[in-house]
Parts: C-alpha cells; structure tokens; sequence
C-alpha cells in the first residue's frame, strides 16, 4: 500500500467507516460516506476527461466540499488546485492559467467572477457550482455549470486504483511579493514526500510501510483518542488546510469546519464545546485575542464555555506573542500551545508552551535539518549574535511549478544538502534555539540599517492598550526609509503616539522605534489573519501625504 493520502484514507474509510470524518453545521458526514462522495466525484472528473496530474481548482469558502472535492483529486491522482476566495477576476483568472486548470469547483456566491473569466479559459472542461445562495441559477453558456449534488448522484463511485508515489501535491501561495506560485511536493515516499511530513508534525513515527496505519487509527479509536480538529482559519492556505485538515486525516480524525466566512470567536469556543473540539487551528494573535476576549465575555455572563475537551492550540503563520499565550493559559490551564514557523516552502520549528513553561515569543526549538546562513554562504554559529537567513531541510517541495528560475532561487544545495530558504532572517542563541527576527522581504533600511517589522511590532504591542499592529517604511528623505506604526486600540481605550514611541525606545534601539504612529479602527490582515503590509503601508503614505 502506497504512501498516498488518497490510499491512506481509503483504508482509514475501511478501518472506522462509521467514525465521523466531516462536519459542517448541521451536515455531518462519516468516513464512508465521505469516501463514497469523493470517490463519486472522482468519476465526474473522469467522464469529462480528466485525468492523472490534471488540475482541479477549488474555488470555495471552508466547508464539507472543500474536502471531498480535494480527495476525488486525490484518488484520480489528479492535482487539486487551492484558490483563494478573495481573488478578483484577473487573479482569479491568473491563477487558473497559471495551473494550468481543466476543472473548477466554486460556490454559487462567487460565480460572477467565475463568469466573467471562464472564457479566457480555454483547458477547462467542467465547472460544478456549491450551491451556497438557497437557490442556483448560475447558468452559463446554457447550463455548462452543474450542480455538485446533482454530479454526486449521477455518478458511480470510481472503482479505486493504484497510485504512485511521485504524484504531485500542490499548494499555491501568493508569498509576500510577486504573483501567486504554485509549491509542488511529491505526494508519497518513506524518509520524504508529502505524507510523511505529515506523520511527523502529528508526532507518528514514521511507519515502514502505509499497512500500520489503519492499525495505528484503529487503536487510536479503540482509546477513544481519534483528533477532532477545528481549523479556525481558511482551508485554502496551508495552515488551515495541513495542520487543521489533511494531518488529523492520517489519524482518522474529524474535521469540523464553521459556516461563517469570518472569524467568530464565539463560534469557535461554542462550537468546541458542542462538538468535543480536541485541536484548534489558529493564526497567531489575529485569532488568538478574539478567542480570549470572547471567552471572558461569556464568563462575565454567567455562561462560561466548557473547553474541557480541548488539548491543542496550534498556531503557524504570524506572530503568537509570549503575552497573548499567556492570557490563553490563564483561562484554560491545561492547554498545550505549538507554534509553528515555516512556509509553504519549509517547516523550520515549533515552540510549544503549557503552563508552567515561560511562553516564548519567536523563539523555536529547530529542527535538526533546519541551518540559518549569511548572504555570503557562511553557516551562522550559535551565539554569535550574527544575523542570517533561515534555511529549512528535510521533507521540501520538488520547485516551484512552471517557474524554475524562481525555485532555484528558493531552493538552493550548500556543502551538498539541498534547502528552501524562507524568506526568513533569525539568529541562533547559544543553547541551539531559533530566534525569529522577520521576513526579509519586509525588512526596512533605515540610514543603512536592517530592522524587521515583526520584532517593532512585538514592542508596540506590548502598550498598555494597543490591540493590533503593523510596521511599515515609508520613504524619508534623509534616512531611506522611515520605520511607521499603523496601530489599532482595545475598545474604549485611549493610548497616545508619544506613549507609544516612548515605550519602544524603552526596549528597541532608537533607529529600531518608530518615528511614526497612525491609529486606525483595524490593521488590514487577510481573512487567514497574515498581515497585510501593502495596504498596511497605503494607509501609511496616505497620512504621510506620500
């Protein structure tokens, strides 16, 4: 048995078929059930000539679709495409070119856009609308749309197959410049591809071969110990989709996904409470500060959330603060925290805290395979204070796809070990740990030095009253850049610039503190809760009369 996820969850449907595997409101779905939909999914993808290696888009918001609508890719051995929801016409069109898409799955919601670019889209073959509007009435080109339920009736499941190992698994990310790329791992093989860092971000030792895992699943549930996983975040970045959903889907677990297309805090604390939630996929303080203040509301009302059945925060993608994580702590003690740094490109550590243990703040244990080096190749020592950029190894994509200059930029052989590089810059402390400094892509030149926003941002935060923040440059005429606080406030709170900047010159280095502080009702971030630094820096140069 192949080391596939397709496979995999073949033999997990066969192992606890009656065991919930999807639940989205009030639709819930068992493994056999969601096995039969993709496997009958698959066949509509076939009949309208799809194939090995071809690309399915997923133009969808969270939901049970989205995933039975990954694994009919998976078991045809196509490759499923992820789309984010908030692209406009030609992003949206962009990004289906680029993959090269002949298929398209999309909600009724979204269709206009839909419309208006599926005639520049000449490899597409079949378009099959989620209906999420009550009624459908997307019709194009007399009906060319056709409805996912509808196809899921009309077809026999698709009888299963052998795979290969060196199938490819896709994720597109939009990175923070340039246009969206698609990451291809190799979907399968036993010390790398894609299953296997997945087996070891749960924690499974690696198996010898696929065989052990439905024994692995079956005593899993035997223990009543079968993940239930929320991913509070989008399924189409990879947050939301690996650690929220397709990782818990090795242990035969449950994915449950929320109706809002919004993050409702109340909705995750209530919805772990009704559904027994064991792990909650987060996005750093972004989610992280809502959940705690919707838990106190509830306190305050007399009607405290039980969250007794969850055991695992995780985090991945921006700043989790050492304050924010303790706040956490305070009101469910027996948490454990894991924080995640990586890419798309390449996981490089986690942090992990529980009560007890001092919360860190963009401080990693590495892995063993992850190295940071200078810019002239020198491999940077622990303790030195020397600064360098973050080069994850082990489990990492095969390049990018259709864009080989751009992978051999990312992807690089030093001293004969292959590594993704980041985008990150970070030092090593002396006793081997990873401390964070930021994105190198953000990074500010000031009078001709390097500050990242990320460490500016930890600061501000850190203000008695302030909420959220982004740190942004500006243009200045005698230093290059100038470093500009775009900051939020806790409601009803009144923070001034000056406390701002006198207490970040307090910790930071003067030319790190900003010179500038511009106090907005929200800091732009994306629905996935990354920060978004080019409208950050519009709001920044609009109040600079730049």
């Amino acid at each position: 048995m192949e080391m596939h996820f397709a496979t995999l969850w073949e033999a997990i449907a066969d192992t606890i078929p009656e065991h919930t595997a999807l639940v989205h409101g009030a639709t819930r779905r068992t493994w056999a059930e969601y096995d039969d939909r993709a496997a009958r999914l698959a066949s509509a993808f076939a009949a309208a000539g799809l194939g090995p290696d071809s690309k399915i888009g997923m133009y969808l918001y969270n939901g049970n679709e989205y995933l039975e609508t990954q694994y009919a890719g998976f078991k045809m051995r196509a490759v499923p495409v992820n789309v984010n929801y908030r692209y406009l016409d030609d992003e949206l069109w962009y990004l289906l070119d680029n993959a090269d898409a002949e298929a398209l799955v999309f909600h009724a919601s979204l269709e206009d856009r839909v419309e208006r670019v599926r005639s520049r889209l000449p490899k597409l073959k079949l378009l099959v609308e989620v209906d999420d509007l009550g009624t459908h009435h997307y019709a194009p080109n007399g009906g060319s749309a056709a409805r996912f339920e509808e196809v899921l009736a009309a077809h026999d499941p698709m009888p299963r197959i052998t795979r290969d190992e060196s199938d490819i698994y896709m994720l597109y990310t939009g990175g923070t410049t340039g246009m969206p790329k698609g990451v291809m791992y190799a979907m399968g093989g036993r010390t790398e591809g894609f299953v296997m860092r997945g087996f070891s971000l749960i924690g499974v030792a690696s198996p010898p071969d696929a065989t052990r895992v439905p024994d692995l699943v079956r005593d899993l549930a035997r223990d009543g110990e079968l993940p239930v996983s929320m991913p509070a975040c989008p399924l189409m970045h990879g947050t939301g989709m690996w650690l929220g959903a397709m990782i818990p889907g090795l242990a035969g677990g449950t994915v449950v996904t929320l109706p809002g297309r919004s993050l409702d805090a109340h909705a995750v604390w209530k919805t772990t409470e009704v559904e027994n939630v064991s792990v909650v996929v987060i996005v750093g303080d972004a989610f992280c500060k809502p959940m705690i203040h919707a838990f106190d509301e509830a306190a305050a009302r007399s009607a405290p959330y039980d969250a007794s059945s969850l055991k695992l925060v995780v985090s991945s993608g921006v700043m989790w603060t050492a304050e924010v994580k303790s706040e956490l702590l305070e009101r469910v003690k027996h948490l454990m925290l894991i924080d995640a740094i990586g890419s798309t490109e390449g996981s490089v550590g986690v942090a992990v805290t529980m009560n007890g243990s001092p919360p860190p703040t963009a401080q990693f244990d590495i892995a063993p395979e992850t190295k940071v080096f200078t810019e002239d190749g020198r491999s940077v020592q622990p303790g030195s204070g020397e600064a360098g950029m973050v080069a994850a190894g082990g489990n990492l994509p095969l390049g990018y796809f259709k864009d080989p200059k751009k992978s051999a930029g990312t992807f690089r052989v030093i001293d004969g070990v292959r590594y993704s590089f980041t985008g990150d810059w970070a030092t090593i402390e002396a006793d081997g740990s990873l401390t964070l400094l930021g994105r190198g892509s953000q990074c500010i030149n000031s009078g001709g030095e390097k500050i990242f926003p990320e460490e500016v941002e930890e600061a501000v935060k850190r203000v008695d009253g302030v909420y959220d923040c982004l740190v942004v440059g500006v243009p200045d005429e005698r230093f290059g850049e100038r470093v500009t606080a775009v900051v939020s406030l806790v409601n009803g709170a009144t923070v001034r610039e000056a406390d701002v900047l006198t207490e970040c010159k307090a910790t930071l280095a003067g030319y790190k503190a900003p010179k500038r502080v511009i106090f907005v009702t929200a800091v732009p971030r994306a629905p996935n809760g990354k920060a978004d630094y080019r409208a950050a820096q519009k709001v920044a140069l609009a109040h600079d009369g730049g």
